[in-house]
């Protein structure tokens, strides 16, 4: 993973320096994010699994996992295949929910005619998660499908025929993991349809209590129950701890029940209030916990959660080139990079960050403070703005990583439904092992996977547009999910080419 040349940094401190002083410094216009925010939303119906609703507009998907979970004699219908697989994994999918309903909560009023697609994303994952977390007492169903034996196919999710194993935590076998992101994802999209549903955002956040206590109640990490299943694919390598943080701190927010703000005062320093951390993933939720809680400081003044302030000053510096915090290492071509699998996941959260806690800065007049120097709200925004701009198109390759946006994007997408013929165009049977000649195939994919943000470009800006290739061509609910909330900032303001 090396470093970003000198050369490549200076010029990236002088873009963002220009783009602070005028916020409308990219090739893109509001209607281009406008387009890209209605495109990021309908990627969701391409992952969607269940009885597919007669407004479906990706077409070309059908019905899928009708029978989920009925060998168990509980109703797992529904939900959403977390990337290019057929597999519902209920720890990435409670991360995306939580996401995207943040990006509602913080951005909505941006989305325009869009916001009620996004709550209709976001409602898709939350009538599962809460059928997940209310079938059975003292459980909490967490997975759809062998993993293993998904994997050795490659097929259509309206031809699957491999096993659809379902797998829960219970007071035996905790997931405190799991679980905690499951109350925070119910308990975010409370806060979404709050005035519009009220009676649905009364259930979601009682549930999202009561999952909440499950996970606190009877701690342990769900990658040890359910090891052979879960690892290596949402291994819970970070631990439960800052998924308990992260769901009381969303908890308190939904509820304003002192009862949470007690928790996090209490339990905080064990659960990671007091580490600095430098990424925010489906994986790691302690850098996203600290912005959430800033705000109570930064728009409340309440004192107890000054230091969340102080440790989300020091996530954004270490992402300001610059600042005597910095550590980030970006692209030649200025793309923030963090892995080599699946780089953009942290594109994306990253640029989510940067912009809510902009927002919130911006309520008090507030910066973050690195070291001797400060950082305003307009350098977080023309950081963010320089990520968003290099996924849609403004990078070394001029390519768009969001399929369907703009006139060059990636044509082999590591996605089976996307690859394989239609059940429209096909509507024969495609076995197993039938459907690796369309993995294998040099030929575009046939169904555009409209939205799809992929894995993204190496630590070079190359990108390799190779199906096989999955760390860079592979798709995921969370990657799109922050994107949605930022590319919705973009939208409502005034740009200029």
């Amino acid at each position: 993973m090396a470093p970003a040349t000198t050369f490549s940094m200076q010029i990236l401190v002088v873009a963002l320096i220009i783009c602070s002083l005028s916020l409308f410094c990219s090739a893109f216009t509001s209607q281009d994010y406008s387009d890209a925010l209605d495109k990021s939303i309908l990627f969701f119906e391409g992952q969607r699994s269940g009885k597919l609703p007669s407004n479906q507009r990706l077409t070309w998907r059908g019905d899928s996992g009708l029978s989920d979970g009925a060998s168990y004699h509980v109703d797992l219908v529904g939900g959403y295949y977390d990337a290019g697989d057929n597999v519902k994994f209920g720890l990435p999918m409670a991360f995306t929910t939580t996401l995207l309903s943040w990006s509602v909560i913080e951005f909505g009023s941006s989305m325009g005619n869009q916001v009620d697609n996004a709550k209709a994303a976001i409602r898709w994952a939350t009538d599962y998660l809460l059928k997940a977390a209310t079938a059975t007492p003292g459980a909490l169903y967490v997975q759809v499908g062998d993993p293993n034996m998904d994997h050795k196919c490659w097929e259509r999710p309206e031809d699957m025929d491999t096993p659809r194993n379902v797998y829960k935590v219970s007071t035996q076998n905790p997931g405190s993991d799991v679980a905690a992101e499951t109350a925070a994802a119910l308990a975010a999209a409370s806060i979404v349809f709050k005035d519009s549903d009220p009676s649905y955002s009364s259930k979601l956040l009682k549930t999202a209590m009561k999952v909440f206590d499950f996970a606190d109640r009877y701690r342990g990490s769900y990658s040890d129950s359910l090891n052979s299943v879960v690892c290596p694919f949402y291994c819970s390598y970070s631990g439960y701890h800052d998924e308990l943080l992260w769901g009381a701190s969303w908890l308190h927010r939904a509820s304003q029940n002192s009862s949470y703000m007690s928790y996090i005062q209490s339990n905080g320093h064990v659960l990671g209030a007091d580490d600095d951390a430098y990424q925010f993933s489906w994986d790691d939720k302690r850098a996203g916990t600290k912005v959430l809680l800033s705000k109570d400081f930064l728009e409340k003044s309440t004192q107890e959660f000054q230091p969340y302030k102080s440790h989300s000053d020091n996530y954004i510096c270490s992402l300001i080139p610059g600042t005597s915090g910095f550590q980030a290492q970006y692209t030649p071509g200025g793309l923030f990079y963090k892995a080599s699998e699946s780089n953009l996941q942290y594109v994306t959260t990253t640029s989510f960050l940067l912009l809510t806690y902009a927002k919130y800065l911006s309520t008090n007049g507030g910066v973050a403070t690195c070291g001797s120097s400060t950082v305003t709200e307009e350098n977080l925004i023309a950081l963010a703005k320089k990520q968003v701009d290099y996924i849609l198109g403004d990078n070394p390759n001029k390519m768009s990583y969001m399929v369907g946006f703009g006139q060059k994007y990636p044509q082999h997408v590591h996605h089976r439904g996307s690859s394989v013929p239609s059940i429209r165009a096909h509507p024969g049977r495609i076995a197993c092992n039938d459907g690796f000649q369309y993995l294998y195939s040099g030929s575009p994919n046939p169904n555009v996977l409209v939205g799809a943000i992929l894995g993204g470009p190496d630590n070079k800006d190359n990108f390799a547009d190779d199906r096989n290739n999955y760390q860079q061509s592979e798709p995921a609910t969370y990657i799109n999910a922050p994107f949605v909330g930022a590319v919705a900032f973009f939208s409502s303001k005034t740009a200029t080419n």
